[in-house]
Formats: C-alpha cells, structure tokens, sequence
C-alpha cells in the first residue's frame, strides 16, 4: 500500500528544515542549499514509497549524496575563485526563540562554516550528521555507502581539524549590540576608539567580489590592520550608506544599502571564547546579496 499524498508531503515537510539545515551547512550557499532540497523532494515524488522503510532516513541520504555532488563540482569552481570565498550569508528570523538561536548559532556561524571547508566532503557530511543532527555511525554509514569503522575515523579526523572550543562558543546577544554600535561608529565617523577596545589581537577581515565588484582581494589580519583598512576604506565608501541590523547565520549583522536604497554589502562577525571580535566577513558578491533579504524561516 503506498502513502496518501498528504501522508507523503507530511513526512517531507516535516524532514524539510533539517534537510535545508544540512544542505546549507555542507555547501555554505542557500542557493545550491535550496535546489538540492528541491532536488531531493522531485526523487521523492517519484519513487515507490511503499518500499522505504524510514522516509526521514531516505530523504537524509538523498539529500546528503546530492549535496555531495555539488561539493566536488564546487571543490572544482573555487581553485579559479577571484578573490576571498565566503559563504552566503543566511537570514534567520529576528524573532526567534533566544535558546533555540544560540543553538543554531553554535554551528550556522560564517566562522563555522568556514572551519568546515578544512574538511573533505565525506568527513563534513559524517561530522555534521554526527553531531549536529544525531545520526548514529551505522546510518551514517548507510548514508554515505562506507563501513561504519571508515565512518567512524571521519568524525575523528573531522574533530582533529575543526575542534570544539571555538566554534560552538556563543556570545551574549548584548555584546554583539555592543560591537555593532561600535562597527557603524567607526565606519559612519571614522571614530575607532571604541570598535578598537572590543577587538582580538588577531582579529581578520575577509571580503568577498566574487570578481564582481571592488572587494579586498586578500585577508586583512591583526588589529592595526583592520582598523586602517576601516578608517581609510569603509569609512571612505560606506559614510552615507544606510545601515540595516540583520541576524545573520545567528549572529546579530548589518545590511548595508547604498543612497539610491541599493543592497551593496552585508557584514557579518565571529566573536572568539572571551567575547572579543575575531572576524568580520564582508559580502559583496552580488549573486550571494539576492537573497539576503529573504528570511529562512525552516532551517534547523
């Protein structure tokens, strides 16, 4: 007897949000995060359910083997990348429980996802399928058509690489109003004093043209760095933009528009285990600015 309609867009609708989730953090673009979840519903509709014993479980893998697909084209794409890559920035709704935030930010941060593309496809997949969504190494290994030993090296060697300390700090929503009172200041009237004091001593800052538009083609590094290339760059481009607070992959951000009220940039941050800026990342390739408007509301 095969599902009722309902009974099968009940089960997809209710897999969806992890599946975005999944998808968006192996790949780090919405857009392809999007079509690989719209890829997966399409196998859906046309395959005998009747014969799949978990739709969860067969969707998960559907949608995980796709993705990974995409990662080895995209592996391919980015050695001839102009410029720094940055992950598209994702748009979370501000009204979002406070817990349920700090726990989508704890692996949807830029930072994250940026410490992920250290991994290879294989070991990403198995180290967000462990521990971000549960999954036990025999599903995993099921998922990605490995023995469950090879599986569990993956998630060791993922371990090794991204480590824990970091990526899963959060900070104080009140810290990071803090440090975007700070950020306008100095980009508005030139005035680092404040955003200086808030800053790590390493701190970085990435943008992303996508050979576009005018970006910073290499990361800014250290304090003294940053600061000169906000005063002498930002400051100088950015004065008479309008400033919009946006939540950004679960971090509190800005969307920036130029006089005539166009969408030019959005910037992004990282903060480090004592609180302290340690990344701002600046988007201004116009393909991943389409859609920062648009808020996720089913993202897990």
């Amino acid at each position: 007897m095969t599902d009722r309609p309902d009974d099968s867009m009940t089960a997809f609708d209710d897999a969806r949000p992890g599946l975005l989730g999944l998808a968006y953090r192996l790949l780090g673009s919405r857009a392809d995060a999007e079509d690989a979840v719209q890829d997966t519903f399409l196998k859906w509709q046309r395959i005998d359910r009747a014969a799949i014993a978990s739709a969860g479980a067969w969707l998960t893998t559907t949608c995980t083997r796709h993705c990974l697909d995409l990662l080895r084209n995209a592996h391919r794409s980015r050695v001839d990348y102009v410029g720094t890559w940055l992950p598209e920035p994702l748009r979370i709704a501000d009204e979002i429980e406070p817990q349920a935030a700090a726990e989508l930010a704890s692996t949807l941060t830029s930072a994250f996802l940026l410490l992920l593309e250290r991994l290879t496809p294989k070991e990403r997949a198995a180290y967000l399928l462990h521990e971000i969504f549960d999954m036990d190494y025999a599903d995993i290994a099921s998922t990605l058509g490995m023995q469950e030993p090879a599986c569990r090296k993956l998630v060791s060697r993922a371990h090794a690489h991204v480590g824990q300390a970091r990526v899963r700090h959060i900070t104080p929503p009140a810290q990071q109003t803090e440090l975007l009172i700070a950020f306008e200041r100095a980009v508005r009237d030139g005035q680092t004093e404040q955003l200086a004091l808030l800053l790590s001593r390493d701190v970085r800052l990435a943008a992303d043209g996508g050979g576009k538009v005018p970006a910073a083609r290499r990361i800014m590094v250290g304090e003294g760095e940053v600061l000169r290339f906000i005063t002498a760059g930002l400051h100088v481009w950015w004065a008479d933009y309008t400033f919009e607070r946006a939540n950004f992959n679960g971090h509190l951000g800005l969307i920036l528009r130029d006089p005539a009220g166009t969408v030019t940039a959005a910037a992004s941050f990282s903060y480090d285990d004592a609180g302290h800026l340690a990344d701002i990342f600046i988007m201004r390739n116009p393909d991943k600015l389409s859609r920062v408007e648009q808020v996720a509301t089913e993202v897990q």
